[in-house]
């Protein structure tokens, strides 16, 4: 059993160190082929760039949004204002709450530079007690992602009144 176990990974290094794909210093591909007398070497660089990164700039007004002491169910929507001070169209590729409670909407079309636009918040305001939210945005403006902040604080729903009589113990109504 010792042997199978010390044989798996011998094998299994064998083909590796067989492959006949090899990195150099570089990190450029090098393709080893096997001639009749001499080992040939070819060599590929891919110039190809991926980097979409352009030169927009997205710049907010705020990117804190503050709904104070809200009420308990009360209008939660509220809009983050931004522009695109660059010189190539600003995309929003990607805008995630960092929770269900806190849903972004915002522009899917490219937003021109000079253009003034909107990203609008919707908390659910039915969670009780003090919050404080990330919206997390993927541009192509930057490889790091923007991150927007809504906080505020949601009062508890108010208690229900019963507007039924209270009854004695001997279960007759009271009068008011």
């Amino acid at each position: 059993m010792k042997k199978i176990l010390l044989l798996i990974p011998l094998f299994l290094f064998a083909i590796f160190a067989s492959s006949q794909n090899v990195f150099d210093s570089n990190s450029k591909k090098v393709k080893l082929e096997k001639g009749s007398e001499n080992t040939k070497v070819t060599t590929s660089v891919s110039t190809e760039k991926k980097d979409d990164i352009v030169d927009a700039t997205i710049d907010f007004e705020s990117k804190v949004v503050d709904y104070g002491v809200i009420d308990y169910n009360s209008d939660g929507n509220r809009e983050f204002v931004f522009t695109n001070n660059g010189t190539e169209p600003l995309l929003i590729k990607n805008a995630k709450g960092s929770c269900g409670c806190t849903v972004p909407t915002y522009p899917r079309d490219p937003i021109a530079p000079g253009v003034t636009e909107k990203i609008k918040v919707k908390y659910a305001t039915n969670r009780v007690g003090k919050f404080t939210k990330t919206i997390t945005l993927t541009t192509n403006s930057s490889k790091k992602p923007v991150i927007l902040t809504i906080k505020g604080e949601v009062n508890p729903a108010p208690k229900e009144q019963n507007s039924a009589p209270f009854k004695n113990n001997d279960g007759a109504p009271l009068e008011k």
